[in-house]
């Protein structure tokens, strides 16, 4: 549309239907500054004007009603990070370690957190973190495997692999990821024939405990891990 057939278009919108200018900013996708010149002389009838007003104060409330839902949320996330502070102050040293490898090597989100590695024993000792310090049960942890074929093993005794190390039920498994080939996996003497696997828990609470846990461990104070 042209800049005079949209001049046109928003005098209609503001004259016929009364929009607000920052709405007819949108729809047309010009300038407030440009909207504002155009419109200026119209003059809103009464009941557009009480329109407007009702949508304001409608977004008003909607709006305030986001920042409460964001902060009831948020004050969950410092009472979780508490219990992983609480946690770290009873000198568990699985809890220690646990939190500390996931600290430097873990995947880290608000929902959720996992470790992934080609090493098993490291793997296993996460595994264990999760089981005993953390109550994780079998049915909240996702396993997935990242490997490339063609190596002289399939996919499913790779996956097997994994299974047997770990001590996992299938239910566990997620879509194993193929082909996908690190460059690690290409240096000569380091091929990783079972390739590595991920394992994840989501749940918000552990997040934040481990989160928490981590700060009284360490002394630190990471106030963008409740954001």
């Amino acid at each position: 549309m042209a800049k005079p057939e949209k001049r046109k278009e928003a005098r209609r919108l503001r004259r016929e239907e009364g929009l607000a200018i920052t709405d007819i900013c949108q729809r047309l996708g010009v300038s407030k500054a440009s909207v504002s010149l155009w419109v200026r002389d119209i003059e809103l009838t009464s009941t557009q004007q009480e329109e407007l007003h009702r949508q304001h104060y409608a977004y008003r409330a909607q709006l305030r009603g986001s920042t409460a839902v964001a902060a009831k949320y948020r004050e969950l996330r410092r009472e979780y990070q508490e219990e992983g502070r609480a946690k770290a102050r009873e000198g568990d040293l699985l809890h220690n370690a646990g939190c500390m490898l996931y600290w430097g090597e873990g995947e880290k989100s608000r929902n959720c957190f996992g470790l992934a590695d080609s090493d098993p024993d490291m793997m296993v000792f996460f595994l264990k973190f999760l089981h005993e310090s953390l109550q994780v049960e079998d049915q909240g942890i996702a396993l997935q495997i990242i490997c490339y074929l063609n190596n002289g093993l399939t996919q499913e005794e790779i996956e097997a692999y994994w299974l047997d190390a770990l001590e996992l039920p299938r239910e566990c498994l997620r879509k194993t990821i193929v082909n996908l080939r690190p460059r690690s996996s290409q240096q000569k003497g380091r091929k990783l024939l079972y390739g590595m696997c991920n394992l994840r828990v989501f749940d918000t609470r552990l997040v934040q405990h481990v989160f928490g846990a981590i700060q009284e461990y360490t002394g630190i104070d990471k106030p963008e891990w409740l954001m």
